[in-house]
């Protein structure tokens, strides 16, 4: 079936596709349709922005029983017959999860994650798999796939790993998609591709039957959107207590009823807001003209706080930030105990060890951040000392929000413009260039992510909204507020 005449589908939003399906302008196989038409025409073909890795071959068969339950009583939940796109590290049934890797290339784990579960429950068709950094490292290239397209350059990086997910969303393949954050994955690749993105508070969503799980706990899924609404109504039908995923514990009774429901355009007048100008980006280059592009970006949005009523205290200081943040490490047993979890629960993986995974001849074929994440090795000193530094941090961070009773403190997204695709697989392999990662060293506050213009490069640049643990409620509501009195938010000229 061709797709409906009368609907437009770019940059349409979960209430325009409910209101279209109820008034019968639309159904849910012509929508499942005109997505997979765009994928074919834009990410395919065209500007090959290569940003989703496998389509789900029953996409259309579950579009059909949803347009079926409609006529024959309502909506199944709330995401009925909406299409998206998950992250591929996380495993959906009847599709393959690759990591974008040569390695993984037949892995059929034959379940569903938690989350993807959940989302079928609400209604949602999983259109298929976004590409990603591969096996969730760096930006979005891959042995499998090759490299992402950011979507307002296609000579740059969507950044990652999240970033097929960031392109797809802003190119308008899916309604929403989902990313995964270890480290800043879901946040540059939203900004660089102008979309809203959260990683939220650990332990609000389940891990389980995603790579880099339990044990681990700085990883965590999250949506991204075009919107902070939609964001907020996929992020509902996400959080929850799991007993498969241990930390989901942590979250218990910290989640409001819906977090969609509160959104209030008018959230930031007399909310104090502190200003973070500190530069703490992975690798930032503060004195060169490209960090001074997205300053000049940044400059403009405190104003733009300041004009929506904000309280702004400019600037705020964390002592000691840049020295702990380098404290950063990770645990080799943990990180060696959640593949083997994973691993264990799929259908006939084919490694199951990092050991095995590394003893591969295939392992060379990997990308180049693969190879230098999967040769760390982190001592228990390191680790120590790491720990250490996180609660150190947390302190002083509470601390200065509580000496200057901030109710969230702003940053900058991301310290640089999108980088060259070709810098990033080839010398000097540049990645993650001003990545600002205190959400994920923290690991227990939330991280929201929205547009906030573009740079004379005409590039995107955007504003971090970073609060206390467990208050992702009023990092939405900001993010909403703010949203809604500059609307930055451009349609890629790429795929029209």
């Amino acid at each position: 079936m061709s797709s409906s005449n009368t609907f437009d589908i770019i940059d349409t939003t979960i209430s325009d596709i409910h209101e279209a399906f109820q008034d019968g302008q639309l159904t849910a196989r012509q929508l499942v349709q005109t997505y997979l038409d765009r994928i074919e025409a834009y990410d395919k073909n065209g500007p090959q922005i290569n940003s989703v890795i496998s389509i789900n071959p029953h996409a259309l068969e579950d579009a059909d029983r949803l347009d079926k339950a409609l006529a024959d009583g309502g909506m199944v939940g709330p995401l009925h017959g909406i299409p998206l796109l998950m992250k591929d590290q996380a495993d959906v049934d009847g599709m393959p999860t690759t990591m974008g890797s040569v390695m993984f290339k037949d892995h059929n784990p034959g379940r569903d994650c938690t989350i993807a579960a959940k989302l079928k429950e609400a209604g949602a068709i999983f259109l298929g798999k976004a590409a990603l950094g591969e096996m969730g490292a760096g930006d979005t290239h891959g042995s499998l796939f090759g490299s992402t397209r950011n979507v307002y350059d296609q000579e740059r990086t969507a950044g990652g790993s999240s970033g097929g997910s960031g392109a797809a969303v802003s190119a308008n393949f899916a309604t929403i998609c989902i990313g995964q954050e270890g480290f800043a994955s879901i946040r540059r690749p939203s900004i660089w591709n102008g979309v809203a993105g959260m990683r939220p508070t650990a332990g609000l969503v389940s891990r389980h039957g995603v790579y880099a799980g339990w044990p681990m706990i700085n990883g965590s899924l999250g949506p991204m959107s075009r919107t902070v609404t939609d964001l907020a109504k996929l992020l509902d039908c996400m959080v929850g207590y799991d007993p498969a995923d241990p930390i989901t514990a942590r979250g218990v009774g910290k989640t409001p009823e819906s977090y969609a429901a509160l959104l209030d355009k008018n959230a930031l007048k007399g909310a104090r807001i502190g200003i973070l100008r500190e530069s703490m980006g992975h690798r930032a280059e503060p004195d060169s003209d490209d960090f001074a592009k997205i300053t000049a970006v940044f400059d403009s949005a405190v104003d733009d706080l300041a004009n929506a009523g904000a309280d702004i205290v400019d600037p705020v200081e964390i002592p000691g930030l840049n020295d702990l943040l380098a404290q950063r490490a990770r645990s080799n047993d943990d990180e060696n105990q959640s593949y083997a979890d994973y691993a264990a629960g799929t259908a006939n993986p084919p490694f199951k060890s990092r050991a095995e995974i590394m003893a591969s001849p295939l392992f060379k074929e990997t990308a180049h951040g693969v190879q230098l994440r999967w040769k760390n090795e982190d001592t228990s000193a390191e680790w120590g000392k790491y720990l250490h530094a996180r609660d150190l941090l947390m302190t002083r961070f509470l601390a200065v929000m509580a000496d200057h009773k901030l109710d969230a403190i702003v940053h900058k997204a991301v310290e640089h413009q999108p980088t060259l695709i070709k810098d990033g697989v080839n010398p000097p392999y540049i990645d993650q260039w001003g990545a600002p990662h205190i959400n994920t060293f923290l690991i227990f506050v939330p991280s929201v992510v929205v547009p906030a213009g573009f740079t004379s490069d005409n590039l995107p640049g955007g504003i971090t909204f970073l609060g206390r643990p467990y208050d992702d409620e009023n990092m939405i509501r900001f993010a909403y507020a703010y949203e809604q009195a500059t609307n930055h938010r451009r349609i890629p000229e790429c795929a029209p």
